[in-house]
């Protein structure tokens, strides 16, 4: 079993804002990573052709339909994340978890409210396939995007 890497780009950033993340998806998020055979949990979200990426600082949402190049790299521009930096230790699991949601795209808003309806679905896929296989491990790579 082989290890590959995926790379990501991140664009300049166009607004930052903080919210609380539910508990509960947050520690679906959790448990993804820690599963996973790499430092790296990929959750493709087909309903809108994204890909989350959750590693222990940010979880990273990838068009899976762009792709780019930046200094002779090819990957794919992140159009949104979720900064788990700001969190702290937790008294309760079910507490919500301050996040800085950083959006890439104009559309960034109207992604993130997609996105709280169809992640939790792509987490049932995900945890539903990782219970059946254990295929080839993948990790990440995110580099600044500075256009060619």
């Amino acid at each position: 079993m082989g290890v590959s890497t995926e790379t990501f780009f991140r664009p300049p950033e166009i607004a930052r804002e903080r919210v609380n993340l539910p508990a509960p998806l947050f520690n679906r998020c959790l448990l993804a990573l820690n599963h996973a055979a790499t430092r790296h949990a990929f959750v493709p979200i087909r309903s809108m052709q994204y890909q989350a990426v959750i590693d222990d600082s940010e979880i990273i949402f990838v068009d899976n339909q762009g792709y780019a190049v930046s200094e002779g790299q090819g990957g794919r521009l992140i159009v949104l994340a979720w900064d788990v930096a700001l969190r702290t230790a937790r008294d309760s699991l079910i507490e919500p978890v301050p996040i800085e949601i950083v959006y890439y795209n104009s559309d960034g808003h109207e992604i993130h409210r997609r996105l709280m309806g169809e992640f939790p679905k792509a987490l049932d896929r995900y945890e539903a396939r990782q219970k059946e296989d254990r295929g080839e491990s993948v990790t990440a790579s995110v580099l600044p995007f500075r256009p060619g």
